[in-house]
């Protein structure tokens, strides 16, 4: 399995969730002296940056951020307007006129792929070390990016109802799923968007091979299947599981779903830490985290939504400016605390410490596998582009209004749509 977020050139890919970015300029600030408690900020005056990038909702954030590294170490950031959903079309056209941003972010997959040419090497810098293992954004072995933060997603379990010790493969699934059945209770939920139906579940047998990225290459290229590889066909087994033993998907949304496993309806869901939101607002919910167990995985997913990386057309003075200032953001008292209390992320860095962090249950959990490196990485954000919801999503919403649809022919189904999708 690769050991982090490697851009695999041949794949072509979906972009999931994020797009931040950042920088370019001219020019400097006035020099002031660093704060001991501030990661020992440079004092020198360095070149004037700016930082151009979409989330709407950390765009003051950012604003209070820059001021407050131009207060500490007297040298300036400029944050250009959030570009929503014209960012990409907008950084395409800043960095073609060489107008555009000494720093700036990328999804990993097909947008980090499709400005590779523009990224500096920043293996070397010192502030690399600070990054959670797996989380580096890499292509071509070397370190272009720092990780935004994190997000994570798999089964996520009642706690008073569910305990993962119990359920550790398809057998002891599915006699959970059949028990609960027994009780009047929904074992495990899927809904029937896109995304939470199949795009996130099935990506546990795609990461799960030695080398996600090869081995989609050669399902792109026809050159392996899916139903004849073992950890899809335990995949089907799950999914063949859940509609036998559990409430039909096409029944169920989002809200639903989470509403059920918040009042003790259903037992577990595939999620990610971002549903937690869905269930705040309930007394007593006490829910944890854990992996799909097939193939042996104890791991939950957890990937970068996006990475900063730094542009090599910038002057050699904006690149060591910039560095200072991803340096500073990620060592700092106040940055660390801008990711985390400001940005709302859960962090993918090492120089955070858990005791600084106001994490919710699920968000808690995705933070320590990052820590620990027991992950397993977002491969399907290298799947074709469009194919979750225009191929995947209506094959297994085939798979589950059919009961006469064999595990092995859902599997079948899955290479058809694939193979056409890929070409």
């Amino acid at each position: 399995m690769k050991s982090s977020k490697t851009i695999a050139g041949a794949v072509s890919i979906s972009v999931l969730a994020l797009a931040l970015a950042a920088c370019g300029g001219g020019g400097g600030g006035a020099a002031n002296e660093p704060s001991e408690s501030n990661g020992g900020a440079a004092s020198e005056q360095l070149a004037k940056i700016s930082l151009f990038q979409s989330k709407v909702e950390i765009a003051e954030s950012l604003e209070a951020l820059a001021e407050k590294y131009k207060e500490e170490t007297g040298n300036e950031v400029e944050v250009w307007g959030s570009a929503g959903d014209a960012y990409i079309t907008q950084l395409q056209t800043k960095l073609a006129a060489n107008e555009g941003p000494t720093i700036f972010s990328v999804a990993p997959g097909a947008e980090a792929e499709k400005f590779a040419s523009y990224y500096s090497d920043l293996s070397n810098e010192a502030f690399v070390d600070n990054i959670a293992p797996d989380m580096a954004l890499e292509i071509d072995g070397k370190v272009v990016g720092v990780p935004t933060g994190v997000e994570g997603f798999g089964i996520v379990y009642n706690k008073d109802m569910v305990d993962p010790a119990t359920i550790t493969d398809v057998a002891s699934f599915t006699a959970a799923l059949e028990k609960f059945k027994s009780e009047g209770v929904n074992g495990f939920s899927l809904s029937q968007e896109a995304y939470f139906l199949i795009g996130h579940i099935i990506n546990t047998p795609f990461a799960v091979q030695e080398d996600p990225a090869a081995f989609l290459e050669q399902l792109n290229k026809g050159e392996v299947k899916m139903a004849d590889t073992p950890a899809f066909q335990e995949f089907a087994q799950v999914m063949n599981a859940i509609r036998t033993h559990a409430t039909n998907p096409m029944e169920i949304t989002y809200d639903s779903q989470m509403g059920d496993l918040a009042t003790g309806k259903t037992a577990m869901v595939h999620q990610g830490n971002w549903s937690y939101g869905m269930l705040a607002d309930y007394d007593d919910v006490n829910v944890g985290m854990m992996a799909l167990p097939i193939a042996g995985n104890t791991k939950i997913a957890v990937d970068i939504p996006a990475g900063w990386v730094i542009n090599n057309t910038a002057s050699a003075e904006q690149i060591e400016a910039a560095k200072a200032f991803l340096n500073w953001m990620i060592t700092s008292e106040t940055g660390k605390n801008t990711i985390v209390n400001d940005f709302g992320f859960i962090p993918a860095i090492t120089t955070i410490e858990a005791a600084d962090l106001k994490l919710d249950p699920l968000s808690q959990a995705v933070y320590e596998a990052t820590q620990s490196g027991e992950t397993i990485p977002w491969a399907n954000s290298l799947f074709p582009q469009g194919i979750i919801v225009n191929d995947l999503a209506p094959a297994t919403t085939e798979f589950f209004l059919d009961a006469n649809m064999t595990p092995e022919q859902y599997l079948q189904k899955l290479d058809e749509v694939w193979a056409k999708a890929a070409k």
